[in-house]
């Protein structure tokens, strides 16, 4: 297994890299990799742009424990984790979850388990920003997301 990565940065990333240097780590080892990238949602012409706050370090040690979590319940080869911070625009990503596996059960098991931990207790805050100018309240995990992460507990 290579250790677990985590990235928290402003910059937008590219998927199809990351799981390019997976696979090029695991030489030929992995029999899956499952790759999750959440998108902002313009929320039908309604929003502008969701801006991301975190406290640095702390966030990339609280989700690098998590995926550290994640490889210890399953059988992981790799974990990737990348989550943008500050502004982002409709259509732009903002978290990428790469987990890589022998078997394809594990894999999705691991992303699942990593992005219901990121929707519901990861350290960020979000706030929307509307298109009609305003700025909207702090975004809160919905009920639906609370319950999808209780089933790992």
């Amino acid at each position: 297994m290579t250790a677990p990565s985590v990235s928290i940065q402003a910059e937008p990333f590219e998927p199809g890299a990351e799981i390019a240097r997976i696979e090029a780590a695991l030489a030929g080892r992995a029999g899956a990799v499952v790759t999750f990238t959440g998108l902002c949602r313009d929320e039908g012409g309604r929003l502008a742009a969701l801006e991301l706050e975190h406290y640095p370090g702390m966030a990339e040690s609280e989700i690098l424990r998590v995926a550290e979590e994640a490889a210890a319940r399953w059988p992981l080869q790799a974990v990737r984790v990348i989550h943008r911070h500050g502004r982002v625009a409709p259509g732009d990503g903002i978290v990428l979850v790469v987990t890589a596996s022998s078997h394809r059960v594990a894999a999705f098991e691991g992303a699942s388990f990593l992005m219901d931990y990121l929707k519901t207790r990861a350290p960020f805050w979000k706030r929307e920003h509307r298109a009609d100018g305003t700025t909207g309240g702090w975004v809160e995990a919905t009920e639906a997301d609370d319950a999808a992460a209780g089933r790992w507990a």
